[in-house]
């Protein structure tokens, strides 16, 4: 079998659905390896890295389309279908249909424990609320820890996440490794234990109405104002607000509204991890940096690919152990769950 990595189109990825280390391990697969020029230099990773490693180097991938059994990308999904092979396996993190192509999107890894070494959306997401830290903190005109100094004593900045799924416990931790007073709101009880365990003070409707599920879920309306005004309450005295509620395939709910933004110290930060899928908050504006009323927003659409060395290493490696059961089993229920069907 004959395998392509794929150069990303986007020009806002830079993330790469190979590292070098693993080229032996596709080979002993029974896999060779070939990889678009260029494929891995937003990933810090050059061509004549993938050579040494035993890959082959294309620079015109249309000389060997009608040869690859297997493509593999992060998220691009162009292609001239009319080259490929048929047959061909198309591996990605998203969900597009193709006649003649069988398309496997890593976004439908069913979450079951054999396929947590899989996982990308959680890989990802953990460097993703990382980054959104740093990139708070960077915006942020004010430093983090507290500070005792003779001319007096610097307070530490507060942030406020959103959210404590795999970004959120991520973005957690990290502020509070820099020093910060950390508080975090999630709908799910669970989730309480999680964040105390990082340190950080867990904001919590006061309401009869639970989610003791695994997952968010939709709650009363009931809930929603009494939620509303929680967050009304606590925003206005943070620094740094980060948001992680997405919802795979649809719009983002939107939690932080225009009227909370223009409740903020000037000089404030929120950063919404759900940028790309409309935003959890009202006014982000998806690929960009605005300010209002002092208080900026940082929507940037690719999180991930802002940490581009390390994502590309745990997504190449989620991609390897999918593709590792691909390779031997086609009715492995792991595979079949991820097949998109035309």
């Amino acid at each position: 079998m004959k395998l392509l990595v794929l150069k990303e189109s986007n020009q806002a990825e830079n993330r790469v659905a190979l590292t070098p280390e693993l080229v032996t391990k596709y080979q002993k697969l029974g896999l060779e390896i070939f990889v678009e020029a260029g494929a891995g230099v937003k990933s810090a990773i050059a061509d004549a890295d993938f050579t040494k490693a035993g890959a082959s180097i294309v620079t015109d991938i249309a000389t060997v389309l009608s040869e690859i059994d297997v493509a593999i990308s992060v998220s691009r999904q162009e292609l001239d279908f009319a080259c490929t092979k048929e047959g061909l396996a198309f591996v990605t993190t998203k969900k597009f249909s193709q006649k003649n192509v069988s398309v496997f999107a890593l976004e439908l890894i069913p979450r079951i424990t054999r396929a947590q070494s899989m996982d990308v959306l959680s890989s990802q997401s953990n460097l993703a609320g990382y980054r959104a830290v740093i990139d708070a903190v960077y915006e942020m005109q004010k430093a983090v820890p507290m500070m005792m100094t003779a001319a007096g004593t610097i307070s530490s900045a507060k942030f406020l996440i959103i959210g404590a799924g795999v970004a959120g416990l991520q973005a957690i931790a990290t502020a509070k490794r820099l020093g910060g007073i950390v508080s975090a709101f999630d709908v799910r009880a669970a989730a309480k234990e999680q964040v105390q365990s990082l340190g950080a003070k867990f904001i919590e409707v006061k309401s009869e109405e639970k989610n003791d599920g695994v997952y968010a879920k939709e709650m009363s309306e009931e809930y929603k104002k009494l939620q509303e005004q929680l967050l009304k309450d606590v925003i206005k005295n943070q620094d740094v607000v980060i948001t992680t509620a997405l919802i795979p395939g649809k719009q983002a709910p939107i939690l932080v509204s225009e009227e909370m933004v223009k409740s903020m110290k000037p000089g404030s930060v929120i950063v919404d991890l759900a940028a790309v899928a409309g935003g959890n908050c009202a006014l982000t504006q998806s690929g960009k940096i605005i300010e209002v009323d002092g208080v900026k927003i940082v929507g940037y659409e690719n999180f991930p690919s802002r940490v581009a060395v390390d994502t590309s290493k745990l997504y190449a490696k989620n991609l390897f152990n999918f593709i590792e059961i691909f390779a031997k089993n086609r009715e492995d229920e792991i595979v079949k769950a991820t097949l998109v069907q035309c």
